[in-house]
């Protein structure tokens, strides 16, 4: 087993990829996702199913972990490289077990309004804290990223112990899905950690109304007519000891 790299670009050796179906979740998305993770981010994983389903939740809807390798997904994550990140889907609606075909044009409901500052009414529900509440206590995780307007929900709702929205962090885009991500596992000198979460605290500050400060700011201009745009930046490349891995036969 190794883990190699960082949130830029890595790889692993000896993933093992998710069940489609164990108690408690189910695999979405085959044809455009990726399963593999370290055993202990599967093995946290398998756990969560486990203590939603005894908490009366529907199966979770398990997205993107990494690839077998790891590396660059084709869907363009940059984080998912090394089996330490798994996207779960937000949805604590009732719903059934669904047929492969089912789950695999599903498309999860956004908690967010259109507007980006604040969940919709209609679709958030308390057992979505529960749930973030939940993988912020697996074993070995290091934060949770959501969408600013969710965390601001938690900040507004969550009453009695509030040390766990430490852990639960704002991040673009994530409206329909929590981004877990895990700790360097032990005995894995290559694989960077990123920075920790900030110092403790519930998170609740200056720091979050940021987020929202954005969404007051213009869009940029589009580039003029019969101009190019500029090429996207070129992804990192891997660390020179993925190399063997990613090109291992089989």
């Amino acid at each position: 087993m190794r883990v190699i790299g960082g949130q830029g670009g890595g790889c692993i050796a000896g993933a093992v990829r998710l069940p489609d179906a164990a108690p408690g979740l189910q695999t979405i998305r085959l044809p455009h996702s990726a399963f593999w993770g370290h055993p202990d981010t599967i093995a946290a994983l398998l756990e969560l199913g486990r203590r939603a389903h005894a908490a009366g939740l529907p199966d979770l809807y398990m997205g993107d972990i990494s690839g077998p390798r790891g590396g660059r997904l084709a869907g363009g994550h940059f984080s998912h490289q090394m089996g330490l990140d798994a996207d779960v889907y937000l949805d604590v609606s009732p719903h059934p077990p669904l047929s492969a075909a089912a789950r695999d044009s599903l498309t999860p409901p956004s908690l967010v309004r259109a507007d980006g500052r604040g969940t919709d009414p209609a679709v958030w529900r308390p057992e979505h804290a529960l749930l973030l509440h939940m993988a912020t206590a697996l074993p070995g995780v290091d934060r949770v990223l959501v969408n600013p307007a969710i965390k601001q929900q938690l900040c507004n709702t969550v009453t009695g112990d509030r040390a766990w929205l430490r852990f639960v962090r704002p991040w673009w885009g994530h409206a329909s899905h929590m981004h877990i991500h895990f700790k360097c596992p032990a005995g894995q000198p290559l694989c960077q950690a990123g920075p920790p979460p900030p110092p403790p605290g519930d998170g609740c500050d200056a720091s979050l109304q940021w987020w929202f400060t954005q969404l007051d700011h213009p869009a940029k201009p589009e580039a003029p007519t019969g101009r190019p745009a500029a090429p996207p930046p070129a992804p990192p490349p891997l660390p020179p000891a993925c190399r063997a891995i990613m090109d291992a036969p089989g």
